[in-house]
């Protein structure tokens, strides 16, 4: 069994920095999309288009996080879990990308440079997925 890892080390994963980079990718995306400016209140929007931001964001930000706790445990159920979590997130970044282009977001290229990370980051993840469960 692996030994838990320290933050430093988890910084360290290519699959976290890309992870971290689709984070900030989505708040730039949320940002530049929604009427509502104030990322925080995105959620309590009446707008689709501010929901949908909303989620793609929340989304972003709980990969990551995820990713960190399957390298922090040895529970190979945890860590099982964690990247079925992030399968679903992955899956739902696309969702948001088309929904937001049905919505009418005129600036398609923004939400491609998305769907590009996240193909980039699909990539890495298969590799440390594999290695996270040998």
């Amino acid at each position: 069994m692996k030994k838990k890892m320290s933050y430093q080390r988890i910084k360290d994963l290519p699959v976290y920095r890309q992870a971290l980079s689709l984070r900030t990718m989505s708040r730039e995306i949320a940002s530049f999309v929604t009427y509502n400016k104030d990322l925080l209140t995105l959620a309590k929007s009446n707008s689709l288009r501010d929901q949908m931001a909303d989620s793609l964001l929340t989304d972003a930000i709980l990969i990551p996080q995820q990713i960190a706790r399957a390298e922090g445990t040895t529970s190979m159920l945890t860590r099982q879990h964690s990247i079925h979590f992030i399968q679903v997130m992955i899956q739902n970044l696309a969702m948001y990308c088309r929904g937001l282009e049905k919505d009418g977001v005129r600036e398609r290229e923004y939400l491609d440079l998305l769907r590009e990370e996240v193909k980039h980051f699909r990539r890495s993840f298969k590799k440390w997925r594999k290695s996270l469960l040998d």
